[in-house]
């Protein structure tokens, strides 16, 4: 029997990929969970997840990893190109991570660690596992070769965590549902840092924006300039974590650069309608609350473009290409029903069973 005092002593670390600030949120309920089960969470990552969770949990130990420093270009159809001319950055990367992990690990006395999609975040001399809900990565054409490497990354881990159920109906299709044949995968349920709340709403739309650069800013300039002669109530969350928060207002905007989680939270229970990426932490949170939303995929980005119209084809959320927004495309949003038949608790004390054992 494992007491909490023992439990105490495991030092677990989290290690959010920084592309987006997806991964990153999605670790808040889990470094809560940690923190809730006696274990004592230690942060690292890089960027902006890392600027996010050090704001998030200012309390808790944080170290800085090797950066991969993934671009976007701006036209989607050089996409596959871009990341092709970035693989050897990547790759080493990658081994200057494992390098730094292994490092952390002596030095730090980690005991365990959750890695949210970064290849290199795993040591062999603790119990590693890896969080993603892409067991396929969609690529076009290149799908089973991006899947296959993605894989032969995904077993280095002792673990495979899917933040989705396990059966119909699921949020992330045919991404998070398939095998893997050398390491056990766990189906851990929709995940989110947020809870429903029945509040009056305050605000007719609320736009969260998220993303790697230069599209996050070219969704932005695009918004604004579509949503302006709007004649209800906006506000507009720039998804730009910096040094201080701001707030400002112009027309019908209520524009901040980020929000920290209850903040964000509270916005989201008093809105009645949400602009956002399709990205599949955003997905879950949006479920978590039962909300509308309006879905703009990143441009060129396969996943999101495949989870936004699986979620438009069920008659859930609508979307549209990013340079085809316009106000009127909102009008459709009251044919759909929303996100809200997606209910289900993560049992994280039977998912840190695997840093009990050892």
């Amino acid at each position: 029997m494992v007491t909490p005092n023992e439990l105490m002593n495991k030092r677990i670390l989290i290690a959010p990929l920084n592309w987006g600030l997806g991964h990153a949120t999605r670790c808040i309920p889990i470094i809560n969970a940690l923190i809730e089960n006696h274990f004592t969470p230690v942060i690292a990552s890089d960027g902006m997840a890392l600027d996010l969770l050090k704001k998030e949990f200012p309390e808790l130990e944080h170290f800085e990893l090797p950066a991969y420093h993934i671009s976007y270009p701006k036209n989607k159809q050089l996409f596959k190109l871009k990341l092709l001319q970035q693989a050897p950055k990547l790759l080493h990367a990658i081994q200057t991570e494992k390098k730094h992990l292994a490092e952390l690990v002596e030095s730090q006395h980690i005991q365990g660690i959750i890695s949210d999609n970064r290849w290199g975040a795993y040591n062999k001399q603790v119990p590693s596992v890896f969080i993603t809900h892409q067991l396929q990565v969609l690529s076009g054409s290149t799908t089973w070769m991006s899947s296959k490497i993605h894989e032969t990354f995904i077993e280095n881990f002792d673990e495979c965590w899917v933040p989705d159920f396990e059966k119909s109906p699921n949020l992330s299709g045919k991404l998070g549902h398939t095998t893997l044949k050398n390491i056990p995968i766990t189906y851990m349920g929709p995940i989110s840092r947020f809870s429903r709340k029945e509040t009056p709403k305050k605000n007719d739309i609320l736009v969260v924006l998220s993303g790697p650069e230069p599209q996050r800013s070219l969704l932005e300039k695009k918004l604004l300039e579509e949503l302006e002669p709007f004649s209800g109530r906006v506000l507009f969350v720039r998804g730009v974590v910096e040094a201080h928060q701001t707030v400002e207002k112009i027309g019908c905007f209520t524009i901040y650069n980020f929000m920290t989680s209850p903040l964000l939270e509270a916005a989201l229970n008093e809105s009645n309608l949400v602009i956002s990426r399709s990205g599949y932490t955003t997905i879950m949170d949006l479920a978590q609350l039962g909300k509308n939303a309006f879905f703009i995929p990143t441009p060129g980005q396969f996943e999101q473009e495949y989870l936004a119209e699986r979620l438009d084809r069920l008659g859930l959320v609508p979307y549209c290409l990013q340079d085809e927004f316009s106000l009127d495309k909102l009008e459709h949003t009251s044919k759909y029903k929303g996100l809200s038949d997606f209910d289900g608790a993560t049992d994280y004390q039977k998912l840190f069973g695997l840093f009990q054992a050892k």
